[in-house]
């Protein structure tokens, strides 16, 4: 059997218990591996920079949002800045709504609550390498107000695009859009992609944005 090739990966937390339990359950799943640690959001950005200058770029930043020196939502712009190849998953408590707004809205991937499980992190990180990671519907429609629409552009959409945006707008993975529409999940993966590159978007998020400000999802 052939040995995954791990995906590396960076933690951005400011808490040493956190630390010690995400290192030690990662130490158990082959196909993650932890390059690189830092306690503040100013730290991961440097950590980010030496990682590039050693060809060593991570594929994941797993990022707290509360943190001493730069919240975790100023990071994430910073690193889309520097290192767009780079999917930021926000690590969030709850209350922190506002604080996940500005990080999507930044260019994160996508979040996790700090009490989910070691094994639905691992879902994350592999789910936000393949643009699918699922979106809450209720987070996302708080960003609608300040999203940008690009002009005239769901004119272009075929009815199936139509169909497929509209339920990303509603949160779900493209496994489950597969099982909605009964099409394969490669399908939906591309119908997802000729959406972005159609209306010239760069990430998930900015579609199910672009479908609530559009209409295409009930409030």
């Amino acid at each position: 059997m052939t040995t995954p090739i791990p995906i590396p990966v960076v933690f951005v937390d400011d808490h040493v218990v956190v630390h010690c339990g995400l290192e030690m359950f990662f130490q158990e799943t082959p196909d993650i591996e932890i390059v690189g640690r830092a306690s503040s959001g100013l730290e991961a950005i440097a950590t980010l920079h030496r990682l590039s200058a050693e060809h060593s770029l991570p594929e994941v930043v797993l990022m707290d949002l509360a943190m001493p020196d730069m919240p975790g939502s100023e990071a994430t712009v910073a690193i889309g800045e520097s290192f767009p190849a780079v999917h930021v998953v926000i690590l969030m408590s709850f209350g922190q709504s506002e604080r996940v707004h500005q990080a999507l809205q930044a260019g994160a991937a996508g979040y996790l609550h700090k009490d989910a499980s070691g094994d639905d992190i691992v879902r994350a990180i592999r789910a936000a390498l393949e643009g699918e990671m699922p979106l809450d519907p209720a987070v996302v429609r708080g960003l609608a107000t300040t999203a940008l629409t690009p002009s005239d552009a769901s004119s272009t959409l075929t009815p199936r695009e139509g169909e497929v945006g509209a339920l990303v707008g509603q949160g779900l993975s493209n496994r489950d859009i597969a099982h909605r529409l009964v099409i394969s999940e490669r399908t939906a993966r591309m119908h997802v992609s000729g959406i972005l590159l159609k209306l010239g978007l760069t990430s998930r998020t900015q579609a199910a944005l672009w479908a609530i400000r559009e209409g295409m999802v009930s409030p």
